[in-house]
């Protein structure tokens, strides 16, 4: 498999996926957080510095097909020009003749971005436009037409190049045109651009050789969300750290009170299965003790602390209480390598972020010490971020659902478009 160090891009074009997918101001429509294009840098400049020229290809929100401004990836070039520090061009469509045209003109050294490939239903593969009363037949036969012009929106996107790299990790995990298609267009011209393969990289240490003690850091809402990679993990864990709200599922599960806490009450055996497993493989499992509860799902309810399987009725668990963040500390800090996903409470609140923000504390000391850490998802990212810890943890993972389903063990299909 080719590797971007060791290819040549002098003289050539190339078209990379990026994940450009970055949140706007509502107001503004001005890049709030520039994290995803700072991780493609590194990418861009090598191509350029090799003496190639970049065709910069993303999505942006979901359109579903349809152009809309407020999803126009020209709001995005300011914070591309500021991270790259030279002046790109813009193609207002990433069809059509004039963007073949500026394709074609493209000279080394310069960078174009394509206008958003899901104004396309053809990114995506499935048609948008069907009407809800739409019969099994004619949605059999939108999504063959769909097909049919996707081979030729395909087609066209590597037209402008000659050769593919994707540095899109967030979208690794979907089977789309730019993601899964594209790179059978350039036998032995296709690779991975430093961001995926630094992903890749720190996943597979994880996943295939940990340094001992491994504790795993599963959060979020629902049990149901983290089944499968829970399951992967069971083999290869000594600790695993359970938090959020599918914490009242296992709690529920075996018979304590949690009173409106969210709880998946059709998920009580599953919850009960998994603890079996975990101890018949030795992983130790640790559940929260206590929890901050509020008498309403609102930034300004009451509050008050209680043992985590004794939820007042009417009221619901928002976060981890100070006992559970103390044992939860301790377990982090005795770890060699550590994987966290999803938040402990209602992170978004103030009131009942505390116990995310000391994980998220908790895994930068353990890292400090030695340990390899590796964060994914949302809500755990925003927590490095906003407590100002992301140089103190190994790899903060740009893609919460693709690191999701690798640590699942599933194939991302645009992973194995280049891998094979």
């Amino acid at each position: 498999m080719i590797t971007i160090d060791s290819y040549s891009f002098k003289g050539k074009k190339a078209i990379v996926r990026v994940d450009f997918n970055v949140p706007l101001d509502k107001k503004t429509l001005e890049v709030t957080d520039d994290t995803r294009i700072r991780g493609a840098v590194p990418t861009i400049k090598k191509i350029l510095g090799d003496g190639g020229a970049v065709i910069l290809m993303s999505h942006l929100g979901r359109p579903d097909g349809t152009p809309q401004d407020k999803y126009s990836l020209r709001h995005v070039v300011p914070a591309i020009e500021k991270n790259l520090g030279q002046k790109i061009k813009f193609a207002a469509d990433c069809m059509g003749e004039e963007t073949k045209k500026m394709a074609a003109g493209l000279k080394p050294g310069e960078v174009l971005l394509l206008e958003n490939l899901r104004f396309y239903e053809e990114e995506e593969g499935k048609p948008y436009s069907l009407p809800e009363t739409a019969s099994e037949e004619e949605k059999k036969e939108a999504k063959a037409r769909v097909k049919e012009s996707q081979k030729n929106f395909v087609k066209q996107l590597a037209s402008y190049a000659d050769c593919y790299v994707n540095d899109a990790f967030g979208t690794a995990h979907r089977a789309h045109a730019s993601t899964a298609l594209i790179a059978a267009h350039f036998p032995g011209n296709s690779m991975f651009g430093y961001l995926i393969e630094s992903e890749l990289k720190a996943m597979d240490k994880v996943l295939k050789s940990p340094t001992k003690p491994f504790t795993a850091i599963m959060g979020g809402a629902k049990v149901s969300d983290k089944i499968l990679i829970i399951e992967n993990l069971l083999d290869r864990v000594d600790n695993l750290i359970i938090g959020g709200g599918m914490t009242y599922t296992f709690i529920c599960a075996q018979g304590g009170k949690v009173g409106k806490s969210i709880c998946e009450t059709d998920k009580l055996e599953l919850a009960n299965q998994l603890l079996e497993k975990a101890k018949a493989k030795g992983v130790k499992v640790y559940l929260p003790v206590d929890a901050v509860n509020a008498d309403a799902f609102d930034a300004n309810a009451n509050t008050q602390i209680t043992p985590i399987d004794s939820t007042p009725d009417g009221w619901m668990g928002l976060d981890i209480g100070p006992k559970t963040i103390a044992k939860f500390r301790e377990v982090i800090l005795e770890s060699k390598t550590i994987l966290w996903n999803g938040p402990m409470g209602v992170f978004e609140m103030d009131k009942f972020a505390a116990g995310t923000s000391e994980i998220a504390k908790a895994i930068a000391e353990a890292t400090q010490r030695g340990a390899f850490s590796l964060v994914g998802g949302g809500d755990s990212v925003a927590a490095v971020n906003k407590n100002h810890l992301a140089d103190k943890i190994s790899f903060v993972s740009t893609g919460g659902g693709a690191m999701l389903e690798y640590m699942e063990g599933k194939e991302l299909p645009g992973i194995k478009a280049i891998r094979g």
